[in-house]
């Protein structure tokens, strides 16, 4: 699944938590569950990053749980994908039977906040295998009032895509910076050829690339539990830094990305990357399958994110992961199936058949993710301290109210209608005054 859909599903779970917020139920303890291993249980299990690839995996793996407890069956809901986390809302506030739900790090904080979901720290605490997730897979799990609510099932994580055979042409390195990579991108492009240096997105979310640039040059003075503020309460957007990285931004575009980028959203950035018209694209690995289709091999490959002025590089990574409801009745046989799915072994099997950046350290010796296009993401994880997750203010009530006006800001200060001064004054603005109202 591509960051498009994260954020046109985050926006429409916003909009639902005015329906959340107030429907609170005390959330069931341990000691209410079912006995373990009863004959006769049928858990309800929902999936949302629906697909018919994902889905069938998921079947095969619920079938060799069924083989392993024979006393519990498991009825899985697939809805599609468009509408799967509104139809999970749904089931929560009526209180249908539930049992097992994929969680995403978005509506973790409205489900737990409002009684839905269970804390799995007593079952975590016992559980052997806790400590084999890394440490993005535990932030990500802990994220909602540092508590385990769900165990992620993937990541997904940004990597620098490029052309090998381009830079090799040019005779540069992959860049490691934000500096080498406006660099590379200027020496790359070449209108009369229909060459460009890279694959710009200043449509659909296109802000959140204005984020991630912003990170990268405040660093780790950013806070990272919701990172559009920093740790001495300020906002991102009231910072030199900030400043800089919007001018460094509108320097990229301007002279080494194609004009028409300031609307392209993820299919346009993507195409241009495998079509041949862009050097480089900053994307999650939902694109490795594609372009290991339409892309000759030994023309392209991927390396970490780059890194800002600061020394490291930021960004949200997503992470889906298996929740139990709090008004299952059948909790210990509940947490027997998401500890089966989330077993080292079978985590990283799933990891791998959904393209995904397994959750647990043990997948960093397996030969798949050794080289290949997969090797920077584990060399990513492997560096909490340079390549740090964020978290966006997703739970602030003017969240969704922002995202609706940030696409039209962006682009008018892509196209000069709106300076970096006046930009960022706008937002500084804006989170500052949630912020105030939050209190």
């Amino acid at each position: 699944m591509g960051f498009r859909s994260w954020i046109s599903v985050a926006l429409q779970l916003t909009m639902a938590t005015a329906l959340l917020v107030g429907c609170s139920q005390p959330a069931a303890t341990p000691d209410s569950a079912s006995p373990s291993g009863a004959n006769g249980v049928t858990l309800k299990m929902v999936e949302s990053i629906t697909s018919p690839q994902r889905t069938a995996l998921l079947k095969e793996m619920l079938a060799q749980f069924e083989a392993k407890n024979p006393g519990i069956k498991v009825d899985l809901i697939s809805p599609p994908f468009e509408g799967a986390d509104q139809k999970i809302t749904q089931m929560l506030m009526a209180k249908e039977e539930l049992d097992v739900l994929e969680v995403r790090e978005f509506n973790a904080k409205q489900f737990s906040m409002n009684g839905f979901i269970e804390n799995l720290k007593p079952y975590t605490e016992k559980w052997k295998n806790y400590d084999q997730l890394t440490d993005v897979a535990k932030r990500r799990a802990t994220w909602v009032d540092k508590a385990p609510y769900y165990i992620p099932n993937g990541l997904y994580q940004r990597v620098l895509y490029y052309r090998t055979d381009w830079f090799k042409e040019a005779g540069i390195e992959v860049p490691k910076t934000w500096d080498e990579l406006l660099v590379a991108a200027k020496k790359l492009t070449d209108p009369t050829k229909n060459r460009y240096g890279y694959s710009f997105r200043g449509g659909a979310t296109g802000w959140d690339y204005a984020l991630i640039t912003m990170w990268a040059y405040n660093g780790t003075e950013v806070d990272a539990d919701s990172a559009f503020f920093m740790k001495d309460g300020r906002t991102l957007f009231s910072t030199p830094q900030s400043l800089e990285a919007m001018q460094y931004y509108k320097q990229l575009y301007k002279e080494g990305s194609p004009k028409d980028s300031v609307s392209w959203g993820f299919q346009e950035m993507v195409q241009g990357f495998v079509a041949g018209s862009t050097a480089m694209l900053i994307q999650d690995p939902d694109v490795i399958d594609g372009a290991k289709e339409k892309m000759q091999e030994g023309t392209w490959a991927t390396a970490p994110i780059p890194i800002g002025p600061s020394g490291v590089a930021q960004q949200v990574v997503g992470g889906p992961g298996w929740g139990m409801t709090s008004y299952s009745k059948h909790k210990e046989e509940a947490w027997k199936l998401i500890e089966f799915l989330s077993d080292p072994e079978q985590s990283t099997h799933f990891a791998k058949k959904t393209s995904t950046i397994p959750v647990v350290k043990s997948a960093a010796e397996d030969e798949f993710y050794k080289t290949g296009y997969f090797q920077p993401f584990i060399e990513m994880s492997q560096q909490p301290t340079k390549f740090l997750d964020v978290s966006r203010p997703v739970d602030y009530k003017g969240w969704g109210a922002w995202q609706s006006t940030a696409d039209k800001d962006i682009q008018s200060f892509l196209l000069d209608q709106l300076t970096a001064e006046d930009l960022l004054k706008k937002w500084d603005q804006y989170w500052t005054k949630e912020k105030a109202e939050r209190k």
